[in-house]
C-alpha cells in the first residue's frame, strides 16, 4: 500500500493540482435529478458520538474542540488529520445514529455548508479517499439529508453528488493502492449504482475493485499492513459494494466475492471473546458491533481455522481468547503505521480484555505514537533498550512524516498442537540476533478449559556464530549481563495487586472473576505503569503492567510463567457489568 508522497515533491504537487483541476471540471458535468432506487444506510454510528456534537463537543484525531453553537466548517482545525475526518463525513453515522430533529438540522445545515464553501473544489477535502468516503455517506443517509428540504437545497445535493461522482470516475487511480483505493472504488460504484445518469461509471469501477482484490488480498485473506481494524474497513467496503450490485441486479465479480470468503475467516480468528479486534499494527478495537455486522453482511459461514490468519494465531477455549503476532513486521515499504509487536499476544476472557498490547498512539501526537510502536509496548518478551524491530529510514504519508521499521525479524517461526490437554504453540523470531546474538522462543498453552495460560520465554545464543556476538554484547556490557524484561499490559479496567508477599499477582476482572499471574525461577517480579492507547479519547488511559525481570548470563536464559483462573472464581459467571462510554476520559 503505496502512501502519499513527501508534501513539497513535484509529485505531490502535481497530484493536488490534478485533483483541483478535476474537481473544478467536474462542475461542468450534467447534474444527477434524483435517485435510480431509494439508498439504504448501512453504516453504523455512535449515539454517544452524535450527542456530543450536537452538544458542541467536536471530537476527532484526538483533539477536542469545544464549540457550542458554532458551524462545523467554522471550528479551528487542530491537524490536518481532524480536517481530514471533517471532510470524511463519517460524523453523519453518528448524528444519523440520534436520529431527531436536531441531529438532522445540524447534518443538513452542515451538509449545505460544505457544497458552498467546498463544492467547486476548494479544500483537502478533494482527494480520491475522502471523496470515497463522502460519497457513501451521503448517499447512505439521503434520506435524513433531504427530508423537509426545499428544492434548491435539494438540487444543489445532487449537484453536487455528481461533480463527486465525476471526480472519483477521474481520480480514483492517484489513490494510494489498499485502504484508500478501496473506499475511492467503493464510493464509484455507490454513486453510479444510485445516480441517474451515472450507470456507465459502473463497470469499471467493479472491474477495478476487483483488481484490487487480486492484488491486495492475500491467500491468508490478509492485506499487506497487517493491520485487523484496516482489514475490517477492508471487508465492510466489499460487502457494502457487493450489496450494492445486488440490490440493481449485478453480480459483484467472482474476485471480488472470493476476497470477501478470505477475509472472513482471518477475522474472525482476529476476534477475541468480547467481539472486539485483537490491536496490532496501528489498529484499534474496532467501532462498537462493526465486525459483528460485517461478517453477518459477509454471508461467509464460520469454519475452523487452526493455521495462520494474516499472520497471527489464534487459541480459544471457553470464552477465553489468545491472539499473538507470529510473523515478521510488515514490509518496510508499508510499515508506516507497523509495530515491533513479533510475539505479543492479548488475553480476553469473557466480555473482558485481560493482558492487551498498549495500542496506537497516532491520536495522541508523534512521541506517543513512537512509543506505542516499540516492542515495550507490547505484551512480549524485549531486551532493554531494544525492540525486536527498529524504527529507520522515514516517508511522507498523508501529508506527515512517518518512519518505516527496519532491522525487523526475517526467520519467525510456528508450531501448533492440539490435544485433549489444550492447545500449545511455539514459536520464534530472531530479532535481537543481529545485536546481541540471541533469539526469543515463546511457548504458550492454553487447557481445555481456557482457565490457564502457561507460558515460556527463552532468549538463547544457538549457533556458534550467536554466540561470538554474545560474547561481544556481553563485552560491552562489562559481563554484567543483558537485561532483558517479559511484559504483560493490562487493560485499565483490570484491578491489579502484589500478592502472596510479592511473589504473584492478582487480577480482578469488573465481571468478578479473579485470575493469577506467577512465575518460576530467578526473575524478578514487578507491577508498574502503563498506558491504553484508545482512540476516541483525549488523553492515554493509566493502567499498569507485569513485569519479569532478569538477565542473561550465559548462551540460554528462560523464565516461566502462569496467568490462570483463580479456583474460587466459577466457570460460568454472568457478567452484567455496564461498561464506561468510550467517550469519556
Amino acid at each position: 500500500m503505496a502512501g502519499d508522497p513527501r508534501p513539497d515533491s513535484w509529485q505531490a504537487r502535481r497530484n493536488r493540482i490534478m485533483n483541483g483541476f478535476h474537481a473544478r471540471l467536474s462542475t461542468l458535468a450534467r447534474p444527477a435529478v434524483g435517485f435510480v432506487s431509494q439508498p439504504e444506510p448501512r453504516t453504523i454510528g455512535s449515539f454517544a458520538r452524535g450527542k456530543q456534537l450536537i452538544s458542541g463537543n467536536f471530537l476527532f484525531a484526538g483533539f477536542l474542540v469545544e464549540a457550542p453553537g458554532t458551524a462545523i466548517w467554522e471550528l479551528p482545525m487542530p491537524s490536518s488529520g481532524f480536517e481530514e475526518e471533517l471532510h470524511g463525513f463519517t460524523w453523519l453515522d453518528d448524528l444519523a445514529a440520534v436520529g431527531d430533529g436536531a441531529a438532522r438540522v445540524r447534518a443538513q445545515d452542515w451538509t449545505a455548508a460544505w457544497i458552498a464553501a467546498h463544492g467547486r473544489g476548494q479544500g483537502p477535502g478533494w482527494s480520491p479517499d475522502l471523496t470515497g468516503r463522502r460519497l457513501i455517506r451521503w448517499i447512505n443517509h439521503a434520506i435524513f439529508l433531504l427530508n423537509g428540504q426545499d428544492k434548491d437545497n435539494s438540487d444543489a445535493y445532487f449537484k453536487s453528488l455528481a461533480q463527486q461522482t465525476i471526480f472519483l470516475s477521474r481520480r480514483w487511480r492517484s489513490a494510494a493502492s489498499g485502504l484508500p483505493r478501496f473506499e475511492a472504488l467503493t464510493g464509484l460504484i455507490y454513486a453510479g449504482l444510485a445516480l441517474e445518469g451515472m450507470g456507465r461509471l459502473v463497470a469499471p469501477a467493479t472491474k477495478a475493485l476487483a483488481r484490487e482484490c487480486q492484488t491486495q488480498i492475500d491467500e491468508q485473506g490478509g492485506i499487506p499492513t497487517r493491520n485487523p481494524e484496516e482489514l475490517l474497513e477492508v471487508l465492510t467496503l466489499l460487502t457494502w459494494a457487493a450489496s450494492a450490485l445486488s440490490e440493481a441486479g449485478q453480480a459483484a465479480p467472482p474476485e471480488h466475492i472470493q476476497a470477501i470468503e478470505r477475509i472472513a475467516p482471518s477475522l474472525r480468528a482476529l476476534r477475541h471473546a468480547d467481539g472486539g479486534l485483537a490491536r496490532f499494527h496501528g489498529g484499534g478495537r474496532g467501532i462498537e458491533g462493526r465486525l459483528d455486522h460485517a461478517l453477518a453482511n459477509a454471508g461467509v459461514k464460520p469454519v475452523a481455522n487452526s493455521g495462520l490468519s494474516m499472520g497471527y494465531v489464534r487459541l480459544s477455549a471457553n470464552r477465553t481468547t489468545v491472539i499473538v503476532d507470529v510473523s515478521p513486521p510488515p514490509a518496510a515499504a508499508v510499515s508506516y503505521n507497523a509495530h515491533a509487536s513479533t510475539l505479543a499476544m492479548e488475553l480476553t476472557s469473557g466480555r473482558r480484555p485481560v493482558v492487551v498490547n498498549c495500542g496506537s498512539g497516532m491520536s495522541f501526537g508523534e512521541e506517543w505514537r513512537r512509543a506505542g510502536r516499540a516492542t515495550q509496548s507490547h505484551s512480549t518478551l524485549a531486551i532493554d533498550g531494544y525492540s525486536s524491530a527498529r524504527l529507520g529510514g522515514k516517508r511522507f504519508i498523508g501529508g506527515h512524516q512517518r518512519e518505516l521499521l527496519v532491522d525487523a525479524p526475517d526467520d519467525v517461526g510456528v508450531k501448533q498442537n492440539f490435544d485433549q490437554a489444550g492447545q500449545s504453540l511455539t514459536s520464534w523470531q530472531n530479532g535481537y540476533q543481529k545485536t546481541h546474538g540471541l533469539t526469543h522462543a515463546r511457548q504458550l498453552d492454553l487447557s481445555f478449559d481456557g482457565r490457564a495460560l502457561n507460558g515460556e520465554d527463552t532468549l538463547g545464543a544457538f549457533s556458534d556464530r550467536d554466540r561470538r556476538i554474545f560474547d561481544h554484547a556481553m563485552d560491552r556490557a562489562k559481563l554484567q549481563g543483558i537485561s532483558y524484561a517479559v511484559h504483560f499490559h493490562l487493560h485499565p479496567d483490570v484491578d491489579a495487586e502484589l500478592d502472596l508477599g510479592g511473589s504473584a499477582v492478582s487480577l480482578v476482572l469488573k465481571s468478578g472473576e479473579i485470575w493469577v499471574f506467577r512465575y518460576d525461577g530467578p526473575a524478578h517480579l514487578h507491577l508498574e505503569p502503563s498506558v491504553y492507547l484508545e482512540k476516541g479519547r483525549l488523553k492515554p488511559r493509566a493502567t499498569k503492567q507485569i513485569v519479569l525481570s532478569h538477565r542473561v548470563l550465559d548462551y540460554a536464559s528462560q523464565i516461566n510463567w502462569t496467568l490462570a483462573k483463580a479456583q474460587e472464581t466459577p466457570q460460568g459467571l454472568r457478567d452484567l457489568v455496564v461498561d464506561d462510554d468510550i467517550l469519556s476520559e
